[in-house]
């Protein structure tokens, strides 16, 4: 809408004539009597890198361009030359059917600029093709460079024309898609999928002629270890079901299980697997699993035998895709229930958000040690009970490094949302300045935070107490400074923070400078020893905030 108003706008101030200033997407708004006969080739030709989508398809705009387009490049009939294409662009993808098959074999590079092509599109796209009489030649001629040569237009071929490329070229094709698949993003893999799930449908086709029928069911030559690879790709489900042994999946799960297979495909060997351990899934295959450990139900996994952190960490390994929280949350029940204990490893394998799944009595059971070994955990997500129940771990689990404030407080700072007041003010009292960041401030149970003295937050803010007023609209900070003295955060914080209690009338000034630039203060401090705080930490500090 906004890039229209701007359109009528410059239109009405008489500033289209210059059109080469403005971008490709603004120029779809112009209406073709807005652009000058002697300039509009250079007009529609900037206007079609423009994206059309900005324009829905079918709609009156949009097709006013199109014929304003064709208008301008002289074009009569349903026939376009190479010079009328080059101007065309991506208009192409709004042109008519019929005129694919009539116009110059070029018309394929440019169609090669759409997005995607309606079924009557396809259909005259195919036929061109058909016709042999374009530079692709014949498409029983076609081998794996010319399948790379039509890039995306492979996505309109029908199984007519499939059928008729050689089966070798085909499958060399799908070869290439299976091999670029293992280094694409998520988005590139979804079209080659797409690439491949087609040249399946055409392999099927094309291959029924092989099968042979046996007590009333086809059946084809067995896979075996050297064929596996290719049969997961090039046959299909129905295929793979009768052709394929359990014992030879078993033999080379992980082989197959790299091949970008459908999900169809996956269901398949699921059934395969089950089949083969009718009894259950051995513990040490169950780590060789992957992707089709994610087909099994909650039902299925509560009968896993897995009690080993190897097995739970293979299973857990993103590697193999996205596990539902109900499929996590049945397989870490099954594993505390075997015995099993949640190491280091293990945790950091989960992450925050799988972490913060966990139930409470399963948070409890977690060995403190693991904590100390699992790295820098991202708690954030949890709820505050979780929190606090993660902090008393992560407290217990560095006790020993109590006497090294600063040390102490690189381990447990990303458990700190779940600390108490008591241990914040040991924090902030340690005789070690540890500067803590705003985001691990703010961070805190807003209810511990208003436990907090002035002298406390600028203690454990340290060097980064002016970002502070960055945050002064946080709720909890906000809460927070409305419970303190207005002359106590303007005398010991002096950052400019408002809406603090005002002092009653007479009361006198407390002792200080008005700005933290160099406020010098000595405290001793007697801390008992424990795992809960820095043990007996008894120093003279001296704080200097810039």
């Amino acid at each position: 809408a906004q890039l229209s108003c701007l359109a009528r706008l410059l239109a009405a101030k008489n500033l289209t004539a210059d059109f080469s200033s403005f971008p490709p997407d603004l120029l779809l708004f112009f209406h073709p009597s807005e652009v000058r006969a002697g300039s509009c080739r250079e007009f529609y030709a900037r206007a079609s890198r423009g994206n059309l989508d900005l324009l829905p398809r079918g709609s009156a705009r949009r097709t006013r361009l199109l014929r304003g387009a064709l208008s301008c490049l002289g074009v009569r009939g349903s026939r376009l030359e190479p010079q009328q294409l080059g101007s065309l662009g991506a208009l192409v993808c709004d042109l008519e059917p019929g005129t694919i098959p009539a116009s110059d074999p070029a018309i394929l590079d440019s169609l090669k600029l759409c997005p995607a092509l309606t079924g009557a599109q396809q259909g005259a796209l195919n036929a061109l093709l058909l016709t042999g009489d374009t530079a692709y030649g014949a498409p029983s001629s076609w081998d794996l460079r010319t399948l790379q040569d039509l890039g995306p237009l492979v996505l309109a071929l029908n199984q007519t024309t499939l059928s008729l490329v050689a089966k070798a070229a085909r499958e060399d094709f799908r070869r290439s898609i299976a091999a670029a698949y293992r280094s694409q993003g998520r988005s590139q893999r979804e079209k080659s999928l797409i690439l491949l799930r087609a040249f399946a449908a055409a392999a099927a086709a094309a291959s029924h002629p092989r099968l042979k029928r046996s007590e009333d069911r086809e059946c084809c030559q067995p896979i075996n270890a050297s064929t596996i690879a290719d049969s997961v790709l090039f046959l299909t489900p129905e295929e793979l079901d009768l052709c394929l042994s359990s014992d030879i999946l078993i033999e080379n799960l992980e082989t197959v299980l790299v091949e970008p297979v459908t999900s169809e495909t996956l269901k398949i060997l699921k059934k395969k697997v089950d089949e083969h351990f009718p009894s259950g899934i051995p513990e040490k295959q169950l780590s060789r699993l992957g992707q089709l450990s994610r087909l099994y139900t909650e039902q299925e996994i509560s009968q896993w035998s897995v009690t080993s952190s190897d097995t739970l960490a293979a299973l857990l390994s993103p590697s193999g895709g996205q596990w539902n929280d109900s499929q996590v949350q049945q397989l870490l029940s099954r594993f505390l229930a075997l015995g099993g204990s949640l190491t280091g490893p293990l945790l950091r394998e989960m992450g925050g958000e799988r972490l913060c799944n966990l139930q409470e009595e399963q948070i409890q059971q977690i060995p403190a040690e693991a904590i100390g070994t699992a790295g820098q955990l991202n708690i954030s997500l949890c709820s505050q009970t979780k929190k606090e129940l993660f902090y008393r771990k992560a407290r217990e689990a560095f006790a020993g490094l109590a006497s090294t404030p600063s040390l102490y407080y690189c381990r447990i700072q990303p458990y700190l949302g779940g600390a108490p007041a008591e241990d914040l003010k040991d924090l902030a009292n340690a005789g070690v300045a540890i500067n803590m960041d705003l985001d691990t401030f703010l961070a805190l149970n807003p209810e511990e935070l208003q436990k907090l003295s002035v002298t406390d937050v600028k203690n454990l803010l340290g060097a980064n107490l002016r970002e502070l007023k960055k945050a002064e609209h946080e709720p909890a900070v906000v809460s927070w400074v409305q419970r303190q003295s207005q002359r106590e955060l303007d005398c010991v914080l002096g950052i400019g923070l408002q809406g603090g209690r005002p002092e009653p009338p007479g009361t006198a000034s407390p002792a200080g400078p008005s700005t933290p630039a160099s406020v010098t203060s000595t405290a001793t401090v007697t801390t008992p020893a424990g795992p809960s705080t820095p043990a007996s930490v008894t120093s003279m500090a001296t704080v200097t905030t810039p």
